[in-house]
């Protein structure tokens, strides 16, 4: 069942590929919103698209720490099962940690998952914008939410708030400090929930051989919140072909800044190659 917050976008039947299903997952602290322009240029190219809303997000700061990571993923496989009962091949794309959320459920179901949309990877939080402290003290959130200290801790975010584009960052910051986290998401980062993206990151990690599912990575040159070394990571530890596409006009939250089209663009000539060449192997696969 889609929740209030989520959007399923009906494509249709496309010549020499068949029905097409893109699942957009969001990223920490985020919203579906952030993938609904990429998933309507998506839909427009005559994708079915899911913007799926992950356990604990859109609500308050207690919402989310209520879950894990586990939570996170069951929730991402749930919507997957969903999808692939209205289409005859299923894409995965995130931003962010949605994007290793996405790389897991490509490793986990091979044989569910055509291809793979890695946007903006985000394994360690080594950007430009990040303090440097928190660069390399963040493996310390693990130990402190094991021995239940420091669990009312949330790591503001800092201007620019991904994005490049200023008049954009400004409408964001308003949502995000209105306290709408529907909207544009929570603020800041609770130490609890970073620690649980720290250890899917580090599952994540050593899961990426296991990834054999064509990957379009697309990053920002600049990303202010992790630096293109994830993406480049991915990339060298999959068992898959890849395509990196890197963003000079964006900072981390590509599917909004001011380079969006290229996200969508990419994706659409990505997925629907890999649709066509499946359809050319196996034609049974599609759908009378």
């Amino acid at each position: 069942m889609i929740q209030s917050n989520e959007y399923f976008f009906e494509g249709h039947a496309l010549k020499d590929c068949g029905r097409i299903g893109v699942l957009l997952i969001h990223g920490l602290t985020g919203t579906p919103n952030e993938m609904k322009m990429v998933g309507k240029g998506l839909n427009r190219a005559g994708f079915t698209v899911y913007g799926m809303q992950l356990a604990g997000h859109c609500g308050d700061v207690a919402d989310l720490n209520q879950t894990s990571w586990q939570d996170w993923y069951a929730s991402v496989e749930v919507a997957a099962k969903q999808l692939k009962e209205k289409v005859d091949h299923v894409f995965v794309a995130g931003l962010s940690m949605g994007a290793l959320l996405a790389l897991k459920l490509a490793a986990d179901q091979p044989k569910l998952i055509a291809g793979v949309g890695v946007y903006g990877p985000t394994f360690r939080y080594d950007g430009w914008s990040i303090p440097r402290y928190a660069r390399y003290l963040n493996f310390l959130l693990i130990w402190f939410k094991k021995f239940n200290v420091f669990q009312n801790g949330i790591f503001i975010e800092q201007p620019p708030y991904g994005l490049k584009d200023e008049r954009l960052r400004a409408r964001v910051a308003a949502s995000m400090f209105s306290g709408d986290s529907a909207a544009a998401g929570l603020a800041g980062n609770p130490y609890p929930a970073l620690a649980e993206m720290l250890k899917l990151s580090a599952l994540v990690r050593h899961q990426l051989p296991n990834v054999t599912a064509p990957c379009l990575l697309i990053h920002a040159s600049e990303d202010d919140v992790a630096n293109v070394s994830n993406s480049l990571l991915v990339q060298k530890k999959i068992s898959a072909e890849s395509q990196l596409v890197l963003l000079e006009d964006s900072y981390h939250l590509i599917t909004i800044d001011r380079e969006y089209k290229k996200v969508i663009d990419h994706s659409v000539t990505y997925f629907k190659a890999i649709a066509e060449k499946s359809v050319q192997v196996n034609p049974d696969q599609v759908a009378a």
